[in-house]
């Protein structure tokens, strides 16, 4: 494996805080697999879950947001977290993160799981980074 600075390994435990789910509107893509895992987990069909649920982008689907850009499905922990979207999956662990040790110190500044819970090899982190995780894996 090339030389990384997190070569190591980093710790991360989610700790259901809220803070990668609130703030600044953006965006949280779902592929229509994801879409039927969270419309199943919350008991409506596709089309019902769509309408309330999701907004089109361009040729792909994000979730809605509050005003104010927080998650649709955050209320004090989220709602769907047993299924929530592989983008939801991989945080920490996405390249703008990984880019530089200062990076991963700033993002810790705002998530208190990085640097914390379990350790997190160089084999599990570089597929998460190159956006190859797999879509069912969830901690």
């Amino acid at each position: 494996m090339a030389d990384v600075w997190y070569e190591d390994g980093l710790r991360f435990g989610c700790r259901r805080c809220g803070g990668c789910c609130t703030g600044a509107p953006g965006h949280v893509w779902v592929t229509l697999k994801m879409i039927d895992e969270i419309a199943g987990y919350l008991g409506l069909d596709r089309d019902r879950f769509g309408r309330r649920y999701l907004r089109k982008v361009g040729n792909r689907y994000s979730l809605v947001e509050k005003a104010g850009g927080d998650c649709i499905f955050f209320d004090r922990g989220c709602r769907i977290y047993p299924v929530r979207p592989l983008q939801c999956r991989t945080y920490p662990f996405w390249p703008e993160n990984l880019r530089s040790r200062s990076a991963w110190e700033l993002a810790s500044r705002a998530c208190p799981g990085i640097g914390v819970g379990r350790l997190y090899t160089l084999e599990e982190i570089q597929p998460i980074r190159k956006g190859e995780a797999d879509a069912s894996r969830g901690d």
